[in-house]
C-alpha cells in the first residue's frame, strides 16, 4: 500500500484530544504517588485554578469533574430554586437538564441568524412573573449579545449565567467573556479546545461566591464538621489537575493552528454553491472582505476555532445535509450534526409551550442543515484536502 492509499483510508474524526508529553504527565505523577494526596483540593488542584484565572483572565475560578456540574451548581449558589428560566434550543442538552435538575422550567427563546446564540429580540416577550435567570450559550465560541442581554437582565432583576462550554479563552475586544454575566461556566471534556479529559469550571465575581460554590461542590461542608447546604462531590482530582496544567502549556499552540485549519476551509469553502460558511468565523479571518456585515459586533474578537460548522442548502448544493454527512462517512470522515436534533425535539422537553418548531424557525434552519467539519490540531494539511475535495465533489 503505497502513501496515498494509507492516506485515503485513515478515518478523520470531527475531533482529537489535545494530549500532553506522555514522559511529562509521567513526572507529575510521580509526585501525585509520591505525596499520596489524589482529591480533595490537592496541589495541583490549586496550582491548576491559579493557572486557568491567569491564562483566562478571571480573577474567581472553581474547578469541577465535568462541565455539566457547574451549570448545576451556579442554579444552586444564586438560589434560583423555583420558577422559570430563558433558555435556547441550539445547545448540548447539558444546558437544560441543568435548568431541570434544579426543578426549574426552562423556557426556550429563538436564535440570532447569524451566530446561533440566543437572540435578544426574543427574550423579553418569554418574561413571566415566574422567570428567575437567563441561560445563553456562547455558540461555537461566538460571544453572545452580552450587553443586550445584561440590559434585559438588569430592567427585570434576573441572574445571567452563561455556558461557555465552547469559549475557552475566547476575548472581546481583550477582555474575557467569562466576565460577563453574573457566572460563566465551562467544559474540560476531551472533545474541547481544552481539556482535563473530562471537568469543568464555574467563573464568578466574588471570594465570598467562590467559597460558597467551592462548599457546595463538596457536599456543602463548611469546614471539618459543618454542612451548610445540600451540596454534591463535583471536586476534580489530582491526576486531571495535573493533566491540565501540563495542557496549558500546548494550548496556544493548538488554537493557532485551529485556526489555520480554519482559514483553509474558508478558502476553499466560500464559494461552493448551496454550502453557508459560519459567518463569525469567516469575518475573525478576513476582517476586510465582503463577508463582513455592515455591523461591528463581532469586531475585537478572539475566537478558538473549536468548531467548523457550514450549512447544507439542499436545493442549490444538490444533496441533503443527512445525504453529505453520509458520503462523507463512506469516505472515512466523520464530522457531527452539531447542534442536532434540538434540544426542543427530545422527548424531555418537546412537550413545553416554548418549544413548538413555530416558536424556533431560526434554530430549526440551523438544526437541519449543520454539520460540523473535523477541526483539531491535529489535523494534517492531507487531511484537511480530503475532507474539501469531499464536499467540493
Amino acid at each position: 500500500m503505497n502513501r496515498k492509499q494509507i492516506i485515503d483510508n485513515k478515518q478523520i474524526t470531527v475531533t482529537s484530544p489535545l494530549l500532553p508529553p506522555l514522559e511529562e504527565f509521567i513526572l507529575y505523577l510521580q509526585e501525585i504517588w509520591d505525596s499520596r494526596w489524589i482529591t480533595n483540593n490537592g496541589e495541583f488542584h490549586q496550582h491548576l485554578e491559579k493557572a486557568l484565572a491567569e491564562y483566562l483572565g478571571v480573577e474567581y475560578i472553581s474547578l469541577f469533574t465535568n462541565g455539566t456540574l457547574p451549570l448545576i451548581t451556579a442554579l444552586q449558589a444564586l438560589d434560583i430554586c423555583e420558577g422559570e428560566v430563558i433558555t435556547t434550543p441550539y445547545s448540548f442538552v447539558a444546558t437544560s437538564h441543568a435548568i431541570w435538575w434544579n426543578g426549574l422550567t426552562p423556557v426556550f427563546v429563538g436564535i440570532d441568524p447569524v451566530t446561533g446564540c440566543m437572540d435578544p429580540d426574543r427574550i423579553e416577550e418569554a418574561i413571566t412573573e415566574r422567570t428567575r435567570a437567563i441561560m445563553p450559550v456562547h455558540v461555537y465560541g461566538t460571544p453572545c449579545d452580552t450587553e443586550r442581554i445584561q440590559q434585559i437582565a438588569d430592567k427585570h432583576g434576573l441572574k445571567v449565567i452563561y455556558d461557555a462550554a465552547h469559549a475557552f479563552g475566547v476575548k472581546k475586544d481583550g477582555k474575557s467573556i467569562l466576565l460577563d454575566g453574573d457566572m460563566s461556566t465551562l467544559s474540560f471534556h476531551a472533545t474541547k479546545t481544552y481539556n482535563t479529559i473530562e471537568g469543568g469550571a464555574l467563573i464568578c465575581h466574588s471570594a465570598e461566591m467562590k467559597y460558597q460554590i467551592d462548599n457546595l461542590k463538596n457536599f456543602g461542608f463548611r469546614g471539618e464538621t459543618n454542612v451548610v447546604a445540600p451540596g454534591i462531590n463535583s471536586k476534580m482530582d489530582e491526576v486531571r489537575a495535573a493533566y491540565g496544567l501540563l495542557n496549558l502549556k500546548y494550548v496556544d499552540a493548538a488554537i493557532a493552528r485551529r485556526k489555520e485549519v480554519a482559514r483553509q476551509y474558508v478558502e476553499a469553502l466560500r464559494d461552493v454553491q448551496g454550502i453557508r460558511l459560519y459567518q463569525p468565523i469567516v469575518e475573525s479571518l478576513s476582517p476586510d472582505s465582503a463577508f463582513m456585515r455592515a455591523s461591528t459586533e463581532a469586531s475585537g474578537v478572539e475566537l478558538n476555532y473549536s468548531y467548523f460548522p457550514i450549512f447544507v442548502d439542499a436545493e442549490k448544493y444538490g444533496m441533503t445535509r443527512d445525504e453529505l454527512y453520509e458520503k462523507m462517512k463512506q469516505q472515512g470522515i466523520y464530522g457531527r450534526r452539531y447542534f442536532y436534533p434540538l434540544i426542543t425535539d427530545f422527548e424531555p422537553y418537546r412537550n413545553y409551550p416554548s418549544a413548538a418548531p413555530e416558536n424556533l424557525p431560526v434554530a430549526t434552519k440551523f438544526a437541519d442543515e449543520v454539520i460540523c467539519l473535523p477541526m483539531h490540531h491535529a489535523l494534517s494539511e492531507e487531511e484537511v484536502e480530503r475532507v474539501i475535495e469531499c464536499i467540493i465533489k
